[in-house]
């Protein structure tokens, strides 16, 4: 019998927390059932060979470029058998067997398509980072993640549909990756995983917050939450999100509010708080949405 789990790893320049988070998933699921496949992504030095030394069950599979998000967990579906697929951040780690029991959810309803677990900061343990996400504002991109930074107390221990799964840790059924499709690559960085959630959705199927699963996430260790890099990508991501999944003025008038409301707000205050290189990002992004064929 082939695995039930195939679980796809990106690796991009970030060799320890890869081996912490394999470490964990040797500790607490049983390999029999769960295939593990982790990308590196076009890390600076090969680091797919140490990683297959220390955890030879895994199997590795090295891309010479960074193909982004999209791209490197692509690359591992490609290469995945197991009947449900799940994306799993390198950055995350695994507190106890949990996440086995997500395939079985899948079970409750046929048009259930996509599961997300809980999920903890690893700092402050015991504080949510996702139980869920509200509906995205159909004028400025932008919506809530439920339970941010609140003490896990049990409050957000129901299943329940939601609008977007949680891009860090979601399984998707080998059906709707066989009727959907995958991921797109061009958003590269942020935003895909909603896009593609969007796409699923429109195909009738649900998403879906299981809090029966609990994984812990180490947020922020690849990307400074004001970096230029990430400031780029948000901008343009969000304008591209627009384009791709809105429709009539409502497209027009959500990508002409980000260009003369939302990110000329986001500038001065980047300016104002020191982060030129930041800010200038911004700009960047906008010019790249507006220049782009």
């Amino acid at each position: 019998m082939g695995p039930i789990l195939s679980i796809i790893v990106v690796n991009f320049n970030g060799i320890q927390d890869t081996l912490e988070l394999l470490a964990s998933i040797e500790k607490f699921l049983d390999l029999e059932y769960v295939e593990v496949i982790v990308v590196d992504n076009g890390s600076l030095n090969n680091e797919s060979i140490a990683i297959a030394k220390y955890y030879p069950w895994s199997k590795t599979i090295r891309s010479e470029v960074n193909l982004g998000f999209a791209g490197g967990n692509n690359l591992g579906i490609q290469a995945s058998i197991g009947k449900y697929v799940m994306l799993l951040n390198n950055d995350t780690l695994l507190k106890d067997n949990s996440l086995m029991k997500l395939p079985d959810t899948f079970n409750a309803d046929s048009t259930i398509g996509v599961v997300s677990p809980k999920i903890l900061f690893n700092n402050p343990a015991g504080y949510i980072q996702y139980a869920g996400y509200s509906s995205m504002s159909r004028i400025t991109i932008r919506n809530k993640t439920i339970g941010l930074m609140q003490k896990d107390e049990g409050q957000f221990d129901t299943i329940t549909d939601t609008s977007y799964a949680h891009g860090a840790a979601m399984v998707v059924s080998r059906e709707v990756l066989e009727n959907v499709g995958m991921m797109s690559e061009f958003f590269f960085l942020y935003y895909e995983e909603m896009d593609w959630c969007e796409k699923i959705r429109s195909k009738g199927y649900r998403i879906i917050y299981d809090p029966s699963a609990v994984i812990i996430h180490k947020e922020g260790m690849s990307v400074g939450k004001e970096s230029p890099l990430k400031k780029f990508y948000m901008v343009r991501n969000r304008l591209l999100f627009a384009k791709r999944n809105r429709t009539g003025v409502i497209r027009y008038i959500s990508i002409v509010y980000q260009i003369l409301i939302a990110v000329p707000k986001e500038f001065l205050g980047l300016l104002f708080k020191g982060n030129p290189k930041a800010a200038l990002s911004t700009l960047k992004g906008v010019f790249w949405f507006l220049s782009d064929k």
